[in-house]
């Protein structure tokens, strides 16, 4: 594996772990599941597998809801969701007779569906890629996370429909952190424990768990000589206060302070994040600060004093699934090199050269990536550009023409279109040169400007550069790049070749903050290099691990920077069919 952090990328290990970009829960349902029983209806049960080094192995399993063929589990499947690789799942739905017999007996099978978290495989083999390196066809796979719910056929043994059974599949991602809250608070009139001076009061909170333990939240600072305090606004994190449960009760305590440590208790009161929340905008909440003993002793006593809170913020932290999940669109183009230093593709030793039967490292690397990125774009179209090049009529330098030569529509239909579109314009160019990529970046910026202008988080830009040298334009590059890194665009350059790519490392701001000729930092590191001899011997899936794991960071600082919250997904429909488990 390729090692993959959200910060940084490093060279490649095959024994170092994924970042994991989020949990997702994955709630599964079927309708019109077949019968295989007798007497009764079916007890049917879903495996859930995961292909792992090309076998499948199983991870969970839900529980047998009995005699139901539309059944809706209440068993959650959790799975670690990496943008950068393609997660096979497949679904295996059996008629049980008995928890420790599920999966053993073929003609307890009621159907499977095999999928991925995030991204579609492909299901027919792409131009220029060798047949061997492709599965049979099988159903299709989906697109789990992108579309939030999908329905889809269960499928028996062979490719054959189970009869009219579908299987529904929604997820949802875990929000382990999801913000944090300001919180503004004071007192009135408490009581004063001192005698020559009146108390010094701080406040206390504690969220109680399900184990009924107490854990300090929160402590304010002391005001000094105060029965009537104004404490200063902090934040806490959502999961710190109440677990991300508006619901979970909270205890919170003002204390006198003493200096010794022994604090005398003033009062205390029960609330929750969702009582909290009234306080929100002009409103205010307050709370009587009671003491127990006070009020078993004295027949009149009211409070201890008030404690009200001014001023409630939230401040949300959204994560790359939210975004996705709230409909967001990862726009993916590529850019290729045809200048002369790559060879004559009619020469074998071309890097441009087409094999039928072995892929050149451009398709290769071309395919790895954009087979992730299709998943995250609903039309599956691609810009595809080339640069370095003398095109047709005129044959003048170009460095930035789209490779299907229609200057009005640069884009193909999908991965297999560009492929072909790639394939179609290499003996109607002639390579030449020199390696310029400011233009192609600078194009890609413009169509990013004008989303910028939505304010809103609809669509993001991924433009793949795949050269086989040194860029020869650096200066532009750079201040290329700088303009870039304040709009929705992320930039991977992947150098083919055997080439001394050691100045493009200037590039990558892991190693530094990348700045233009005048002096000017980037606004975010949004290039990422690799070389793509690093991952010759590895698998076809490693090199888009590296170079897409930072992507999801990337998203969600451009869209924290511009204040865009996730664009609300549509409501779904409610489907009346399907029936909870008796």
């Amino acid at each position: 594996r390729a090692t993959a952090t959200m910060g940084d990328v490093t060279e490649p290990s095959p024994q170092a772990p994924l970042a994991v970009v989020s949990k997702v829960e994955l709630r599964v349902s079927c309708k019109h599941l077949l019968d295989r029983d007798t007497l009764n209806k079916s007890d049917p049960c879903v495996l859930l597998l995961m292909q792992s080094q090309g076998q499948w192995m199983e991870v969970d399993r839900s529980e047998v809801i009995k005699s139901n063929l539309n059944p809706v589990f209440a068993k959650i499947f959790t799975v670690d969701y990496y943008f950068e690789e393609v997660q096979k799942l497949r679904f295996e739905v059996y008629d049980s007779h008995g928890h420790a017999s599920v999966g053993t007996h073929d003609d307890d099978f009621l159907g499977g569906m095999e999928c991925t978290v995030g991204q579609v495989s492909p299901c027919p083999p792409v131009l220029g890629m060798p047949v061997g390196n492709h599965p049979a066809p099988t159903p299709r796979l989906l697109q789990i996370v992108a579309q939030k719910r999908v329905t889809k056929p269960l499928f028996l043994k062979y490719g054959k429909f189970a009869g009219k059974s579908t299987i529904t599949v929604i997820s949802e991602e875990i929000s382990g952190n999801n913000g944090y809250v300001e919180l503004a608070f004071r007192a009135k009139k408490l009581d004063d424990k001192d005698l020559f001076s009146k108390s010094d009061p701080f406040l206390e909170i504690y969220r109680i768990d399900d184990d009924r333990s107490e854990q300090l939240v929160y402590r304010t600072e002391v005001v000094k000589n105060n029965l009537s305090p104004i404490w200063e606004p902090f934040k806490v994190s959502l999961n710190s206060l109440c677990s991300c449960e508006e619901k979970r009760k909270l205890r919170c305590v003002v204390w006198d302070y003493d200096s010794r440590g022994k604090h005398d208790f003033i009062g205390e009161f029960f609330t929750t994040f969702e009582e909290m929340q009234k306080a929100m905008g002009e409103n205010k909440v307050q709370w009587d600060c009671m003491n127990p003993k006070y009020k078993i002793k004295k027949r009149n006593y009211k409070n201890s004093g008030v404690v009200v809170l001014l001023d409630l913020k939230i401040h949300r932290v959204y994560s790359f699934l939210d975004y996705i999940m709230g409909g967001c669109q990862i726009h993916f183009t590529v850019a290729i090199d045809f200048t002369a230093s790559n060879g004559d593709p009619r020469n074998s030793c071309s890097l441009h050269y087409i094999n039928p039967y072995q892929p050149n490292e451009y398709l290769k690397a071309l395919v790895a990536v954009g087979e992730i990125c299709q998943d995250y774009d609903s039309d599956k179209k691609f810009s595809a550009l080339g640069f370095g090049a003398r095109i047709p009529p005129k044959y003048e330098v170009s460095h930035d023409f789209a490779i299907n030569f229609n200057p009005d529509n640069d884009e193909c239909e999908g991965i297999q279109g560009v492929v072909e579109s790639y394939q179609s314009c290499l003996p109607k160019i002639q390579l030449y040169g020199p390696t310029n990529v400011a233009p192609i970046i600078s194009k890609v910026a413009r169509v990013a400007a004008d989303e910028e202008r939505t304010k809103e988080a609809s669509q993001y830009f991924i433009l793949l550069i795949l050269t086989d040298g040194v860029v020869t334009d650096m200066a532009d590059t750079r201040e290329a790049i700088v303009r870039a890194s304040y709009l929705p665009m992320s930039i991977i350059i992947v150098g083919v070749g055997n080439a001394d790519f050691t100045d493009m490392q200037i590039l990558d701001g892991d190693d530094g903050i990348l700045r233009s000729p005048k002096g000017e930092p980037v606004l975010r590191d949004i290039v990422q290099f690799v070389p793509f001899r690093e991952f010759k011997n590895a698998s076809p899936t490693a090199l888009a691990k590296c170079v897409l794991a930072e992507v999801p960071k990337q998203v969600v600082e451009y869209y924290s920077y511009k204040a865009f919250p996730p664009r609300c997904p549509q409501p779904e429909t409610p489907d009346s069919n399907l029936s909870s488990p008796q």
